[in-house]
């Protein structure tokens, strides 16, 4: 293909296509609570088909935090649904399977919110022991952007 031939087929797209394909490509997936297991085993939970295929890419959760073990927070928990109680506070907690640790971008923390959150990472997948804090951990996000829910 020529110069001329790629100019006169870039003139034939029109703007707008241009301007959605740019948007709907850096636009991260959402991924929903609903969609992070597939089933339940003896063995526990299954990873659904949907986040094993989206394991290292960039993508977008809404949900709630946890109570927060501290005051500023370089990791919190991502809940589907808002929780008064914390878990690690009480003996009888409810704590819910289908949670996401969120880690926020190293030298960033934020600060305890009821507020619902968007959050916007890369997602990681698998059991994996923080060793700072002995946090066990299913599904991670590592977080580039945290804003509330609008």
């Amino acid at each position: 293909m020529n110069r001329r031939t790629l100019i006169r087929a870039l003139t034939l797209v029109p703007l707008s296509d241009w301007l959605a394909r740019a948007g709907a490509a850096a636009a991260p997936a959402t991924l929903k609570f609903g969609e992070l297991y597939g089933r339940v085993t003896v063995r526990g939970v299954e990873y659904s088909d949907r986040i094993k295929a989206l394991t290292g890419q960039s993508i977008q959760m809404t949900g709630y935090m946890a109570p927060p073990l501290k005051p500023k927070l370089d990791f919190f928990v991502l809940t589907r649904e808002p929780m008064s109680t914390c878990p690690f506070c009480t003996t009888a907690a409810d704590w819910p399977a289908d949670i996401v640790l969120v880690i926020m971008p190293p030298g960033r923390e934020l600060e305890p919110t009821t507020r619902g959150l968007n959050v916007t990472g890369r997602l990681e997948i698998g059991v994996k022991r923080d060793a700072e804090t002995g946090f066990v951990s299913l599904v991670r996000l590592y977080a580039s952007t945290v804003s509330n829910k609008a």
